[in-house]
């Protein structure tokens, strides 16, 4: 109750407070010189501070929301996740060093089998017009004498839950490189004691990443299937920067013939 007579006391103020504005604003022309030149300076006041609350305001606004999972899905999907990396920030927002195994944030790892590491990694807060995640993952590799290097997401558990060899398992993501560079998506199933796997290349020249893991051409027992991840390895990654803006993960039937 108290909050609300507040905010209809603020509004009482303001709409008072732009009256006698807009009656200095059509006096202006008549007003004597010295009631002018205070209203000048207090007008100067306001203006300044009008202005960073549009401008902090305009800028906030456009960008996506934080914690949004919102993105296309195909009709009848099952089950659709945004990793926690792109929906909200992280602590501590970026690495250096990256060691073999080290966690970016909860469900996000990164392998590699270097000697010396020169990888740093980092979360950016999105700004572009057509962003849908609220932040991206950006990584810079400079010299690397390793034989491999994969970001690894670990699906939570209801990912799996259900999952049928009709399903087909779609990975969409906002990806970029600096220079040409192979990434490709493995998507690893754990079926008691063995692992199924299936790889794609992902088609970097694409505005946005999409690929299909049929699993109707995975060797799955339905019945122990304990858990699912994603490999994103890049080949050849030296002197190149990788950039993920976004990436989701959908489930949904096959469509019956």
């Amino acid at each position: 109750m108290a909050r609300q007579r507040s905010g209809l006391l603020d509004k009482i103020v303001h709409r008072r407070a732009l009256a006698r504005w807009k009656a200095a604003a059509r006096n202006a022309e008549r007003a004597d010189l010295s009631t002018l030149r205070e209203q000048r300076s207090r007008a100067r006041q306001l203006r300044g501070a009008v202005d960073q609350v549009v401008h902090v305001a305009e800028s906030r606004l456009a960008l996506p929301r934080v914690g949004s999972n919102n993105f296309a899905k195909p009709p009848s999907t099952k089950w659709s996740w945004r990793p926690a990396l792109w929906r909200g920030p992280i602590s501590p927002r970026g690495a250096t060093g990256l060691r073999n195994g080290d966690h970016i944030s909860d469900d996000i790892k990164v392998f590699h089998d270097c000697k010396v590491s020169e990888m740093t990694l980092r979360q950016i807060r999105n700004t572009r017009e057509g962003d849908l995640a609220p932040f991206g993952l950006e990584m810079d590799v400079l010299g690397f004498d390793g034989s491999f290097l994969s970001v690894v997401i670990d699906l939570p558990a209801d990912a799996a839950d259900g999952l049928r060899k009709r399903d087909i398992v779609r990975v969409q993501g906002l990806i970029r490189t600096e220079r040409p560079a192979t990434v490709f998506a493995r998507l690893n199933i754990k079926c008691g004691p063995n692992t199924e796997n299936l790889v794609q290349e992902l088609p970097l020249l694409d505005r946005e990443v999409s690929v299909d893991f049929d699993l109707a051409y995975a060797d799955l027992n339905e019945n122990r299937i304990d858990g699912m991840w994603l490999d994103l390895i890049i080949e050849d990654p030296a002197m190149n920067q990788l950039r993920i803006r976004d990436l989701t993960f959908c489930r949904y039937p096959r469509a019956d013939l």
